[in-house]
Order: C-alpha cells, then sequence, then structure tokens
C-alpha cells in the first residue's frame, strides 16, 4: 500500500543506520567483503520511492476514506478482539497481495525492484520499486475496509508489519528452531529472496508464515543448499533507474510485438516468464525440471550450473530464479 510505504520511508534514516551496523558487522567480525555500490542504489531508490509516494499517498488515502463509508459495521479498535482481528486480516490479505506479485507480471513489475539485489542485508529492505500505486496493489485491503476496519488502523497495521520485516533481510541471525514454524524470521525470509528451484515462489507472510503453511507456500531453509539471491537476468546495474523500470519495458517489448490482443494481455497478466512460444520458463517449469532431474541422478545433486546449462535453452524470466551464482559488486 502506498499510502504507508510513504509513511515507512519517514523512519529511512533510522533504518539506514542500522543498516550500516550491519555492514560493520559483516566487515569487522565476519571478515567478508560488503556490496557497497549495491546498497547505495537501494538508498538511492528508497529516496525515490519516497517522493513517488510523495505524489500518490493523497489519491489512495482519498479513495479508502471514500470506500470506508461503504462499509457493512464498525470494529471496535479500543476492544481487545478489534487489533487481534485486523491482525489476522492484514496478514491474511497482505500474503494474497504478496503472493499475487509473484505469479502475476502486471504486480512482479514493481515486486522485482525489491528481489533485485544479488546479496540479501537490511539495505534491502528499503529497496522498494517507485510505481506500487500504478499497479493498484493496495486495493487488496479493501475488503478490510468494508469489513469494518478504518483507513487509519489499516494503515497503521501496514507500518508496523513492513517494519517488522526490516530485520528480517539478513543472514547474520541464524534459524530460530520452534519460532520458524510459526513467524517470518530471517531464515525464512532468505528462502522467499532465494533463486535457488526449490525455493522459488515461497514463504510470503509478513509476520507470520501460517497462511503459508495453510496454503502450501511454506518452504524451510536447509542447512546444506545455501540460498543464492537476484533475478534471473540480474540487474548487472547500480542505476536506479535501469533498476525501478528494467521490466516495465520489457513488458512493453512484448506487448509490442505480440501478434494477437490475447497474447499482449497474457505478457502482462500472467506468470513472470510466461511466452507464446513456450520459449522462456516460469517457476513452476523452473521447479519441474529440477525435480526431473533430481530424479534422474538421485545419488548426485546436480551444481546450480548444471541446472542453468539446462534449463536455459529457453529464455529464462521468471518471478525469482536463476540457476547462476550472483556476481560480486
Amino acid at each position: 500500500m502506498e499510502m504507508n510505504r510513504s509513511m515507512l520511508m519517514y523512519v529511512l534514516p533510522i533504518l539506514m543506520s542500522i543498516a550500516a551496523l550491519e555492514a560493520a558487522a559483516i566487515l569487522l567480525w565476519r571478515k567478508q567483503s560488503y556490496p557497497w555500490r549495491e546498497s547505495l542504489a537501494s538508498v538511492a531508490i528508497a529516496i525515490g520511492q519516497r517522493l513517488s509516494g510523495l505524489a500518490t499517498a493523497g489519491l489512495i488515502a482519498g479513495l479508502f476514506t471514500g470506500l470506508w463509508q461503504w462499509r457493512f459495521f464498525t470494529v471496535d479498535m479500543t476492544s481487545w478482539w478489534g487489533p487481534v482481528l485486523l491482525f489476522i486480516g492484514i496478514e491474511f490479505f497482505y500474503y494474497w497481495q504478496h503472493r499475487t506479485m509473484h505469479e502475476c507480471r502486471w504486480f512482479w513489475a514493481n515486486h522485482a525492484v525489491h528481489h533485485s539485489p544479488q546479496h540479501i542485508n537490511l539495505s534491502g529492505a528499503y529497496r522498494i520499486g517507485w510505481t506500487g500505486a500504478i499497479t493498484g496493489a493496495a486495493l487488496f485491503y479493501v475488503p478490510l475496509l468494508f469489513l469494518g476496519f478504518s483507513p487509519q488502523a489499516i494503515s497503521i497495521a501496514l507500518v508496523l508489519n513492513l517494519l517488522y520485516q526490516f530485520w528480517l533481510h539478513t543472514e547474520l541471525v541464524p534459524r530460530l528452531g520452534w519460532l520458524e514454524n510459526i513467524l517470518n524470521t530471517p531464515s525464512n525470509h532468505r528462502v522467499h529472496h532465494a533463486i535457488n528451484p526449490q525455493y522459488l515462489d515461497a514463504n510470503y507472510g509478513g509476520v507470520t508464515v501460517i497462511f503459508d503453511r495453510l496454503f502450501g507456500t511454506y518452504v524451510a531453509e536447509k542447512a546444506d543448499d545455501a540460498c543464492r539471491y537476484g533475478l534471473v537476468h540480474q540487474m548487472n546495474s547500480n542505476n536506479p533507474f535501469t533498476i525501478v523500470f528494467r521490466e516495465w519495458i520489457e513488458i512493453w517489448r512484448d506487448v509490442r510485438t505480440s501478434r494477437t490482443w490475447g497474447d499482449a494481455l497474457r505478457y502482462i497478466f500472467k506468470s513472470p516468464g510466461w511466452s507464446h512460444d513456450n520459449s522462456r520458463l516460469t517457476s513452476e517449469k523452473i521447479k519441474a525440471l529440477a525435480r526431473a532431474e533430481e530424479e534422474q541422478t538421485p545419488t548426485m545433486p546436480s551444481s546450480p550450473q548444471q541446472n542453468l546449462n539446462s534449463a536455459s535453452h529457453g529464455n529464462l524470466q521468471t518471478s525469482a530464479a536463476t540457476f547462476a551464482k550472483p556476481e560480486t559488486i
């Protein structure tokens, strides 16, 4: 919801400071390199998102305020059960919003920005696309208005939900035991950002993974299968405008060269990686290829590069998948 994300950017300096502390820990404690240019690109994108949010927040706030007048009843947020129901409602609709962002290219065009870093660290948490309002992603929360939750309550709940997710973008926190089965943790979110075939399109929850478990999209991180991050066609660019608009440009190219109106619409709204001639691979096809390869060689798992070689006969383009290891920036 763009309105919330604009509000969230008010705390950007604090988030940047925490991200800088994480960078220091990676450099001094873990003795590892840090992707400074990638992190600075995230800062630039976050500032741009803040500016774009200023231009659209009023429109969305006005829409939500108008729709609020058509509610069936009003939930008493001073009661103990009001905030509890709102939390559950936010989690439910956030899950489906987030899942749709991965399964529909129209929404993925904006969300791909967040998945573009080839490393996972706290600076990536505020790498948010500028075109969320254009996609209409905020409309996923309209049912909560009709069910009696005010725009202000929904906005505050979403801000808290997004703030919770900030700490999930790190490799410094290990698995947290039984909490992994309930909460969205850094481990669970690493899986969400991973490009390993078996990790694709998983763990969509905000604060919890309850709806992932209910709807079959939960995948646990495996100690013997380290997460790798990025996109099918890695950006290999730290230009904020390239990162923000690349997928939209590719959609336009596909639509412009489509031979039928049906194909044009499918390039916009079907899964990332769909193509009229099956020359590309969606996430589902990539996972199916990986499963088939494992069945053929059960005693000797194929390497990531072998997976890439077998899958790269088509033009790999999916919501979060490449088998090539991320390049060091």
